[in-house]
């Protein structure tokens, strides 16, 4: 994937699309979303029943996900130890599909195929509220992507604020309008 197909896609006023390109099989991608001892080291720990009407608690430590000189910037201070998001499973077709609620920030869906020896990974994050949340969660899904990647091979995690920060800032422009 080249620089400018790692940044995710204004769909529509409500919608935000983000894909990577991933080493391993369906079921090795599968796991680092749905497992929580994987899922905890790029996103959140928590809950993630994998069953339509399924229970999604998911723990956010972004603490845990970058350094201690990368502290969250005043606008997130309030996520910097612990956030917790609850939500619904909506979708679930292992190891291809699985959607849930995001709290009260619309819903996302995690679609994996097979492409060019590895795995596609697209998330859709849709019925979002406006453009504030869409660049926090274009910026979020991102440097969350970016620290999966990390993991998935083995090298070393992003700073994971100061990435998100930049990123928020990138996404201001990329989709005003």
């Amino acid at each position: 994937m080249t620089t400018d197909t790692l940044y995710g896609e204004r769909l529509s006023n409500d919608t935000v699309r983000i894909e990577r390109q991933l080493p391993g099989t369906l079921q090795d991608i599968w796991a680092w979303i749905t497992e929580n001892d994987k899922r905890e080291q790029w996103m959140a720990r928590g809950t993630l029943e994998q069953r339509v009407g399924g229970a999604v608690r998911l723990e956010f430590r972004h603490k845990d996900l970058t350094y201690a000189d990368d502290p969250a910037p005043p606008k997130y201070a309030d996520m910097a130890e612990s956030a917790v998001l609850q939500g619904v499973v909506t979708a679930c077709e292992p190891p291809r599909l699985l959607a849930h609620t995001w709290g009260g920030q619309g819903e996302v869906r995690y679609e994996l195929s097979e492409s060019r020896g590895g795995v596609r990974l697209v998330i859709t994050h849709q019925r979002l509220a406006g453009m504030e949340d869409m660049l926090s969660v274009s910026a979020g899904w991102h440097a969350h992507l970016d620290v999966l990647v990390s993991r998935v091979q083995g090298s070393a995690r992003p700073r994971y604020w100061a990435l998100h920060t930049r990123l928020e800032a990138e996404y201001a422009q990329r989709l005003a309008g």
